[in-house]
Protein backbone atom coordinates (compact mmCIF):
# COMPACT_ATOMS: atom_id res chain seq x y z
CA UNK A 1 0.00 0.00 0.00
CA UNK A 2 1.32 3.79 -0.77
CA UNK A 3 2.05 6.04 1.68
CA UNK A 4 -1.12 8.32 0.18
CA UNK A 5 -3.11 4.89 0.82
CA UNK A 6 -2.00 4.71 4.22
CA UNK A 7 -3.01 8.37 4.62
CA UNK A 8 -6.59 7.39 3.10
CA UNK A 9 -6.74 4.94 6.10
CA UNK A 10 -5.14 5.84 8.63
CA UNK A 11 -8.39 6.72 10.77
CA UNK A 12 -10.73 3.80 11.60
CA UNK A 13 -14.52 4.32 10.84
CA UNK A 14 -14.35 5.68 15.19
CA UNK A 15 -11.68 8.11 14.35
CA UNK A 16 -8.75 6.39 16.51
CA UNK A 17 -5.56 6.35 14.94
CA UNK A 18 -4.54 2.83 13.98
CA UNK A 19 -0.76 3.80 14.46
CA UNK A 20 -2.04 3.47 18.16
CA UNK A 21 -3.06 -0.29 17.70
CA UNK A 22 0.36 -1.55 16.43
CA UNK A 23 3.26 -2.53 18.77
CA UNK A 24 5.78 0.07 18.68
CA UNK A 25 8.54 -1.89 17.02
CA UNK A 26 6.89 -3.62 14.61
CA UNK A 27 5.70 -0.08 13.64
CA UNK A 28 9.33 1.28 13.74
CA UNK A 29 9.87 -1.60 11.66
CA UNK A 30 7.33 -0.90 8.88
CA UNK A 31 8.46 2.86 9.21
CA UNK A 32 12.41 2.10 8.70
CA UNK A 33 11.58 -0.06 5.72
CA UNK A 34 10.93 3.15 3.65
CA UNK A 35 13.97 4.03 1.70
CA UNK A 36 12.75 7.04 -0.41
CA UNK A 37 13.41 10.45 1.91
CA UNK A 38 10.09 11.41 -0.16
CA UNK A 39 8.04 8.97 1.27
CA UNK A 40 9.72 9.39 4.72
CA UNK A 41 7.92 13.59 4.06
CA UNK A 42 4.83 12.15 2.82
CA UNK A 43 3.98 9.91 6.01
CA UNK A 44 5.35 12.79 8.34
CA UNK A 45 2.59 14.77 6.89
CA UNK A 46 -0.26 12.57 7.16
CA UNK A 47 -0.59 13.74 10.83
CA UNK A 48 0.82 15.52 13.84
CA UNK A 49 1.26 12.20 15.36
CA UNK A 50 3.10 9.93 12.80
CA UNK A 51 5.17 13.16 12.09
CA UNK A 52 6.26 13.14 15.93
CA UNK A 53 6.77 9.31 15.60
CA UNK A 54 9.50 10.02 12.80
CA UNK A 55 11.08 12.87 14.36
CA UNK A 56 11.25 11.65 18.16
CA UNK A 57 12.43 7.43 16.45
CA UNK A 58 14.90 9.55 14.71
CA UNK A 59 13.59 7.32 11.41
CA UNK A 60 15.45 10.08 8.86
CA UNK A 61 19.03 9.92 10.33
CA UNK A 62 18.71 5.89 10.20
CA UNK A 63 17.93 6.54 6.64
CA UNK A 64 21.08 8.15 6.27
CA UNK A 65 23.47 5.73 7.83
CA UNK A 66 21.78 2.86 6.39
CA UNK A 67 22.93 4.96 2.61
CA UNK A 68 26.15 6.44 4.07
CA UNK A 69 27.70 4.09 7.28
CA UNK A 70 30.37 6.87 7.14
CA UNK A 71 27.90 9.18 8.97
CA UNK A 72 28.52 6.95 11.89
CA UNK A 73 31.38 9.27 12.98
CA UNK A 74 28.76 12.37 13.41
CA UNK A 75 29.25 13.34 16.81
CA UNK A 76 26.61 15.94 16.69
CA UNK A 77 24.54 18.39 14.34
CA UNK A 78 24.27 22.26 13.86
CA UNK A 79 22.18 24.09 12.23
CA UNK A 80 23.22 27.45 11.23
CA UNK A 81 20.17 28.78 9.63
CA UNK A 82 16.74 30.38 10.78
CA UNK A 83 15.31 28.70 13.85
CA UNK A 84 11.63 26.69 14.03
CA UNK A 85 9.98 26.98 17.48
CA UNK A 86 8.95 24.32 19.51
CA UNK A 87 5.54 22.46 19.50
CA UNK A 88 3.21 24.28 22.37
CA UNK A 89 1.93 21.29 23.33
CA UNK A 90 5.82 20.07 24.59
CA UNK A 91 6.24 20.82 28.30
CA UNK A 92 8.53 23.54 28.96
CA UNK A 93 10.88 20.87 30.79
CA UNK A 94 11.40 18.27 27.45
CA UNK A 95 11.62 21.91 24.81
CA UNK A 96 14.96 21.35 24.62
CA UNK A 97 15.59 17.68 23.71
CA UNK A 98 12.40 18.15 21.77
CA UNK A 99 14.23 20.98 19.42
CA UNK A 100 17.26 19.25 19.36
CA UNK A 101 15.30 16.13 17.80
CA UNK A 102 13.66 18.27 15.60
CA UNK A 103 16.60 19.94 14.14
CA UNK A 104 18.56 16.37 13.71
CA UNK A 105 14.95 15.71 11.49
CA UNK A 106 15.25 18.52 9.42
CA UNK A 107 19.33 18.52 8.74
CA UNK A 108 18.74 14.72 7.81
CA UNK A 109 15.74 14.62 6.27
CA UNK A 110 17.45 17.09 3.93
CA UNK A 111 20.86 15.74 3.65
CA UNK A 112 19.08 12.44 2.64
CA UNK A 113 17.19 14.34 -0.13
CA UNK A 114 20.17 15.84 -0.84
CA UNK A 115 22.37 12.77 -1.32
CA UNK A 116 19.82 11.86 -3.77
CA UNK A 117 18.88 14.77 -5.81
CA UNK A 118 21.45 17.57 -6.27
CA UNK A 119 23.27 17.66 -9.62
CA UNK A 120 25.35 15.10 -10.28
CA UNK A 121 28.74 16.97 -11.67
CA UNK A 122 32.56 17.09 -11.75
CA UNK A 123 33.91 16.87 -8.24
CA UNK A 124 37.66 17.94 -8.51
CA UNK A 125 38.93 21.14 -6.88
CA UNK A 126 42.81 20.93 -7.40
CA UNK A 127 45.41 18.03 -7.51
CA UNK A 128 47.18 18.11 -3.96
CA UNK A 129 50.25 15.87 -4.82
CA UNK A 130 51.97 13.07 -6.34
CA UNK A 131 53.95 9.95 -4.68
CA UNK A 132 56.43 10.45 -7.27
CA UNK A 133 57.15 12.58 -10.45
CA UNK A 134 59.21 11.85 -13.30
CA UNK A 135 59.90 15.29 -14.57
CA UNK A 136 58.21 18.22 -12.50
CA UNK A 137 56.73 20.13 -13.60
CA UNK A 138 56.55 19.25 -17.08
CA UNK A 139 54.77 15.99 -15.81
CA UNK A 140 52.73 17.01 -13.10
CA UNK A 141 50.11 15.93 -11.70
CA UNK A 142 48.03 19.04 -11.97
CA UNK A 143 48.27 17.64 -15.94
CA UNK A 144 45.36 15.31 -14.86
CA UNK A 145 42.94 17.64 -14.63
CA UNK A 146 43.03 18.53 -18.30
CA UNK A 147 40.88 16.26 -20.09
CA UNK A 148 43.10 16.30 -23.41
CA UNK A 149 46.33 14.48 -23.67
CA UNK A 150 47.74 17.43 -26.11
CA UNK A 151 47.48 20.68 -25.43
CA UNK A 152 49.27 22.42 -28.18
CA UNK A 153 51.00 20.11 -29.81
CA UNK A 154 52.50 19.43 -26.02
CA UNK A 155 52.21 15.81 -24.35
CA UNK A 156 49.87 16.60 -20.75
CA UNK A 157 50.31 13.85 -18.84
CA UNK A 158 51.68 12.99 -15.52
CA UNK A 159 54.27 10.62 -15.15
CA UNK A 160 55.86 8.61 -11.98
CA UNK A 161 59.46 7.74 -11.55
CA UNK A 162 60.67 4.76 -13.22
CA UNK A 163 60.58 1.51 -11.35
CA UNK A 164 62.57 -1.44 -11.89
CA UNK A 165 60.41 -3.57 -9.54
CA UNK A 166 56.77 -3.05 -11.14
CA UNK A 167 55.00 -4.41 -7.64
CA UNK A 168 55.89 -0.26 -6.99
CA UNK A 169 52.80 1.36 -6.53
CA UNK A 170 51.93 4.96 -7.23
CA UNK A 171 49.29 7.47 -5.49
CA UNK A 172 47.61 10.66 -6.83
CA UNK A 173 45.94 12.80 -4.50
CA UNK A 174 42.93 15.37 -5.27
CA UNK A 175 41.20 17.95 -3.08
CA UNK A 176 37.14 17.66 -4.18
CA UNK A 177 35.35 20.97 -4.87
CA UNK A 178 33.28 20.56 -1.50
CA UNK A 179 33.96 19.04 2.15
CA UNK A 180 30.87 16.70 1.53
CA UNK A 181 30.36 15.01 -1.57
CA UNK A 182 28.67 11.91 -2.81
CA UNK A 183 30.89 10.25 -5.14
CA UNK A 184 29.81 7.92 -7.45
CA UNK A 185 32.48 6.92 -10.17
CA UNK A 186 36.04 7.75 -11.04
CA UNK A 187 36.78 8.15 -14.51
CA UNK A 188 40.88 7.70 -15.27
CA UNK A 189 42.72 7.92 -19.04
CA UNK A 190 46.29 6.11 -18.92
CA UNK A 191 48.66 7.69 -21.23
CA UNK A 192 49.57 6.57 -24.66
CA UNK A 193 53.48 7.79 -25.35
CA UNK A 194 52.91 8.40 -29.00
CA UNK A 195 56.38 10.22 -29.21
CA UNK A 196 57.82 6.46 -28.60
CA UNK A 197 58.30 3.43 -30.94
CA UNK A 198 54.95 1.87 -30.67
CA UNK A 199 53.39 4.07 -29.16
CA UNK A 200 53.00 2.46 -25.75
CA UNK A 201 50.27 2.74 -23.02
CA UNK A 202 51.96 2.85 -19.14
CA UNK A 203 48.57 2.06 -17.47
CA UNK A 204 48.17 0.64 -14.29
CA UNK A 205 47.39 -2.98 -13.23
CA UNK A 206 44.42 -1.68 -11.13
CA UNK A 207 43.11 0.33 -9.44
CA UNK A 208 41.82 1.45 -5.52
CA UNK A 209 40.43 4.74 -4.12
CA UNK A 210 40.47 6.21 -0.40
CA UNK A 211 38.60 9.23 0.87
CA UNK A 212 38.97 11.26 3.50
CA UNK A 213 39.93 14.62 5.14
CA UNK A 214 43.08 16.04 6.88
CA UNK A 215 44.08 14.91 10.34
CA UNK A 216 43.69 18.07 11.95
CA UNK A 217 42.46 22.19 10.82
CA UNK A 218 46.09 23.08 11.30
CA UNK A 219 47.20 21.09 8.59
CA UNK A 220 46.98 23.41 5.03
CA UNK A 221 47.40 21.79 1.78
CA UNK A 222 49.29 24.73 0.65
CA UNK A 223 52.16 23.99 3.08
CA UNK A 224 54.96 21.75 1.13
CA UNK A 225 55.01 19.84 4.71
CA UNK A 226 51.71 18.81 4.29
CA UNK A 227 52.31 17.54 0.58
CA UNK A 228 55.82 15.72 1.39
CA UNK A 229 54.31 13.87 3.74
CA UNK A 230 52.03 11.82 2.10
CA UNK A 231 49.33 9.83 3.98
CA UNK A 232 50.64 11.24 7.53
CA UNK A 233 48.85 14.30 7.12
CA UNK A 234 45.29 12.68 5.89
CA UNK A 235 42.20 10.18 8.14
CA UNK A 236 40.88 8.00 5.29
CA UNK A 237 36.98 7.14 6.07
CA UNK A 238 36.40 5.05 2.84
CA UNK A 239 38.44 2.18 1.11
CA UNK A 240 37.06 0.84 -2.29
CA UNK A 241 38.01 -2.48 -3.71
CA UNK A 242 40.75 -3.04 -5.71
CA UNK A 243 39.51 -2.19 -9.95
CA UNK A 244 41.54 -3.97 -12.60
CA UNK A 245 42.40 -1.41 -15.49
CA UNK A 246 43.05 -2.09 -18.95
CA UNK A 247 46.11 -1.21 -20.80
CA UNK A 248 44.03 1.29 -23.38
CA UNK A 249 44.25 4.55 -23.99
CA UNK A 250 40.85 5.89 -23.19
CA UNK A 251 38.91 7.30 -20.12
CA UNK A 252 38.20 4.75 -18.41
CA UNK A 253 35.11 3.94 -16.07
CA UNK A 254 35.64 2.92 -12.25
CA UNK A 255 32.09 2.90 -10.63
CA UNK A 256 31.67 2.35 -7.31
CA UNK A 257 29.02 -0.49 -6.00
CA UNK A 258 27.15 2.37 -4.29
CA UNK A 259 27.69 6.22 -3.42
CA UNK A 260 30.35 6.97 -0.82
CA UNK A 261 29.64 10.22 1.15
CA UNK A 262 33.49 11.64 1.32
CA UNK A 263 33.78 13.37 4.34
CA UNK A 264 36.35 15.77 4.61
CA UNK A 265 37.04 16.12 0.83
CA UNK A 266 40.43 14.43 0.29
CA UNK A 267 40.52 11.40 -2.70
CA UNK A 268 43.25 9.39 -3.42
CA UNK A 269 43.76 6.89 -6.14
CA UNK A 270 46.03 4.01 -5.73
CA UNK A 271 47.55 2.59 -8.83
CA UNK A 272 48.28 -0.71 -7.72
CA UNK A 273 51.09 -2.63 -10.72
CA UNK A 274 53.19 -1.64 -13.72
CA UNK A 275 52.85 -2.97 -16.68
CA UNK A 276 55.05 -0.98 -19.29
CA UNK A 277 58.12 -1.09 -19.64
CA UNK A 278 60.24 2.27 -21.33
CA UNK A 279 62.65 0.65 -24.05
CA UNK A 280 64.96 3.76 -22.98
CA UNK A 281 65.85 2.94 -19.59
CA UNK A 282 63.96 -0.81 -19.17
CA UNK A 283 62.01 1.25 -15.70
CA UNK A 284 58.40 0.60 -15.61
CA UNK A 285 56.55 3.84 -15.60
CA UNK A 286 52.56 4.70 -14.84
CA UNK A 287 51.48 7.49 -16.59
CA UNK A 288 48.25 9.26 -16.39
CA UNK A 289 46.46 11.73 -18.77
CA UNK A 290 42.97 12.55 -17.26
CA UNK A 291 40.93 12.16 -14.29
CA UNK A 292 37.76 12.93 -13.52
CA UNK A 293 35.75 12.50 -10.46
CA UNK A 294 31.86 12.29 -10.93
CA UNK A 295 29.19 12.80 -7.66
CA UNK A 296 26.85 15.39 -5.98
CA UNK A 297 28.69 18.33 -4.12
CA UNK A 298 26.77 18.56 -1.05
CA UNK A 299 28.04 22.10 -0.38
CA UNK A 300 27.47 25.30 0.22
CA UNK A 301 23.91 23.38 1.70
CA UNK A 302 26.23 21.29 4.71
CA UNK A 303 29.61 21.90 6.16
CA UNK A 304 31.78 19.77 8.65
CA UNK A 305 33.82 20.54 11.75
CA UNK A 306 36.44 17.97 12.43
CA UNK A 307 36.69 17.27 15.98
CA UNK A 308 40.16 17.13 16.51
CA UNK A 309 40.57 15.00 20.31
CA UNK A 310 38.64 11.73 18.42
CA UNK A 311 37.38 10.64 15.13
CA UNK A 312 34.33 12.17 15.34
CA UNK A 313 33.04 15.30 13.61
CA UNK A 314 30.10 18.03 13.78
CA UNK A 315 27.86 17.78 10.54
CA UNK A 316 26.32 21.63 9.64
CA UNK A 317 23.25 22.57 7.75
CA UNK A 318 24.14 25.93 6.39
CA UNK A 319 21.42 26.10 3.85
CA UNK A 320 18.42 24.48 3.14
CA UNK A 321 18.20 25.84 -0.31
CA UNK A 322 19.16 23.22 -3.51
CA UNK A 323 22.53 24.24 -4.58
CA UNK A 324 22.60 24.25 -8.45
CA UNK A 325 26.32 23.16 -10.19
CA UNK A 326 26.66 22.56 -13.97
CA UNK A 327 25.73 18.83 -14.80
CA UNK A 328 28.85 16.34 -16.05
CA UNK A 329 29.09 16.60 -19.86
CA UNK A 330 29.59 13.09 -20.93
CA UNK A 331 32.51 11.92 -22.17
CA UNK A 332 32.78 10.56 -25.64
CA UNK A 333 32.47 6.89 -25.30
CA UNK A 334 35.52 4.70 -26.16
CA UNK A 335 34.34 3.04 -29.08
CA UNK A 336 33.62 6.34 -30.37
CA UNK A 337 37.35 7.17 -29.55
CA UNK A 338 38.38 3.69 -31.37
CA UNK A 339 36.46 5.17 -34.39
CA UNK A 340 38.31 8.09 -35.19
CA UNK A 341 41.54 6.80 -33.89
CA UNK A 342 41.02 4.04 -36.50
CA UNK A 343 39.79 6.92 -39.07
CA UNK A 344 43.30 8.79 -38.96
CA UNK A 345 44.99 5.56 -39.26
CA UNK A 346 43.13 4.58 -42.83
CA UNK A 347 43.58 8.14 -43.91
CA UNK A 348 47.09 8.40 -42.95
CA UNK A 349 47.65 5.06 -44.72
CA UNK A 350 45.71 6.08 -47.88
CA UNK A 351 47.86 9.20 -47.76
CA UNK A 352 45.11 11.28 -47.02
CA UNK A 353 45.87 14.82 -44.81
CA UNK A 354 43.31 14.93 -42.29
CA UNK A 355 42.89 17.35 -38.76
CA UNK A 356 44.10 15.75 -35.86
CA UNK A 357 40.95 15.18 -33.33
CA UNK A 358 41.42 14.85 -29.92
CA UNK A 359 39.27 12.40 -28.02
CA UNK A 360 36.19 15.06 -28.35
CA UNK A 361 38.20 18.17 -28.55
CA UNK A 362 38.43 20.01 -32.14
CA UNK A 363 42.12 20.54 -33.04
CA UNK A 364 42.06 23.93 -34.34
CA UNK A 365 45.22 24.32 -36.46
CA UNK A 366 44.55 28.19 -37.85
CA UNK A 367 44.90 28.94 -34.23
CA UNK A 368 48.13 27.16 -33.62
CA UNK A 369 49.38 28.73 -37.35
CA UNK A 370 48.54 32.19 -35.64
CA UNK A 371 50.07 31.77 -32.82
CA UNK A 372 53.24 30.98 -34.86
CA UNK A 373 52.67 33.84 -36.89
CA UNK A 374 52.26 36.50 -33.68
CA UNK A 375 55.48 34.93 -32.60
CA UNK A 376 57.82 35.83 -35.89
CA UNK A 377 56.13 38.89 -35.92
CA UNK A 378 57.42 39.54 -32.11
CA UNK A 379 60.88 38.05 -32.81
CA UNK A 380 61.44 40.53 -36.02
Amino acid sequence: MSILGLKRTKKMKNGVDFLNFLHHDLLLKIVSSLDDPSDLVRFSAVSRSWRHFVIKNGICKHLCLRMFPQLSRVDHVNELVGRVKGHAEVGSSNFMEWEALEREHRVYAFLARGCLSFSVTECISEAIIASSTDNYPEESIDNTLEPRDRVAQIASYWSSKGQSDPAVPETLTYKLAADLCVITEINIRPFRAYFQIGCPIYSARSVRFHMGHLKTSRDNLGDESCKDSGNDKFVWTYTSQEFPMAQENVLQNFKLPEPVLCIGGILQIELLGRVQRQEMDGLFYICVSHVQVVGRRLSPAFGIQILESSDKFVLEALSYKQPTFPEVTSSVSSLQMRLRDLEQIVNFLRGNVVDVVEHGYGWNVDDEESDEEEEVIHEE
